[in-house]
C-alpha cells in the first residue's frame, strides 16, 4: 500500500463489500500520494468499513505522519465500531491529535451517507449499502458540494466517540 497506485487501476463502480474495500484502500494510496491534508468519513456506524484491517491501518497511520493531516469522523453511533474494530479502536489513540469524531446532536434529523472526500478530489460513496452500489471518482465538483454540506453538518454536531471512556 505504499506505492502510489496508477490512475487507470482505479475502481470506480462498486458492486460488492470487495469492491467497497478495495476503493478504500486505493483511497488511502491516492491520499497518501497528493498528500491531501484532510479526509473526512461520514457513514451511519463504519459497521461495513473494513477499520480493522491491519493493511487498512498501516497506510492510515503512513498518511497521519504527514504534517497537519486530520481525519474526520461523522457518525450517528460509535459504539458498534468500538466492539467489532478492537485493533481500531486501540491504534486510534495513538492519532487522537489527528482524529476527531463527531455525532449529530440530539434532535438533528440527518441520514448519513456512506462517504469518504478528501480535501480536493477524491469521493466514494456508497448509494445502497445493501446491493452494495457505489462508486470512487476524482472530481472537484463533487467534493466541493459534499464539504459545504458536510461543513453545515458539522456545526450541528458535538464530540463523539472519546478516545478514553471517563468513569469514576
Amino acid at each position: 500500500m505504499n506505492e502510489p497506485v496508477a490512475p487507470d487501476a482505479m475502481p470506480s463502480a462498486l458492486r460488492s463489500k470487495a469492491d467497497f474495500h478495495a476503493a478504500l484502500r486505493w483511497s488511502l494510496d491516492h491520499v497518501l500520494a497528493n498528500r491531501s491534508r484532510r479526509m473526512t468519513w461520514l457513514d451511519p456506524d463504519f459497521a461495513i468499513w473494513p477499520l480493522d484491517d491491519p493493511a487498512l491501518l498501516d497506510a492510515l497511520g503512513q498518511w497521519l505522519r504527514l504534517p497537519q493531516r486530520r481525519l474526520v469522523l461523522v457518525a450517528h453511533r460509535f459504539d458498534g465500531l468500538a466492539r467489532q474494530c478492537p485493533r481500531f479502536v486501540a491504534w486510534r489513540r495513538n492519532w487522537s491529535h489527528a482524529i476527531d469524531a463527531w455525532s449529530p446532536s440530539e434532535g438533528v434529523d440527518v441520514r448519513l451517507p456512506t462517504l469518504a472526500i478528501d480535501d480536493d478530489r477524491l469521493c466514494l460513496q456508497v448509494f445502497d449499502s445493501t446491493h452494495w452500489r457505489g462508486r470512487l471518482a476524482l472530481g472537484e465538483a463533487a467534493v466541493h458540494q459534499w464539504q459545504d454540506e458536510i461543513d453545515a453538518l458539522l456545526q450541528r454536531c458535538e464530540a463523539a466517540f472519546p478516545v478514553h471512556q471517563l468513569g469514576l
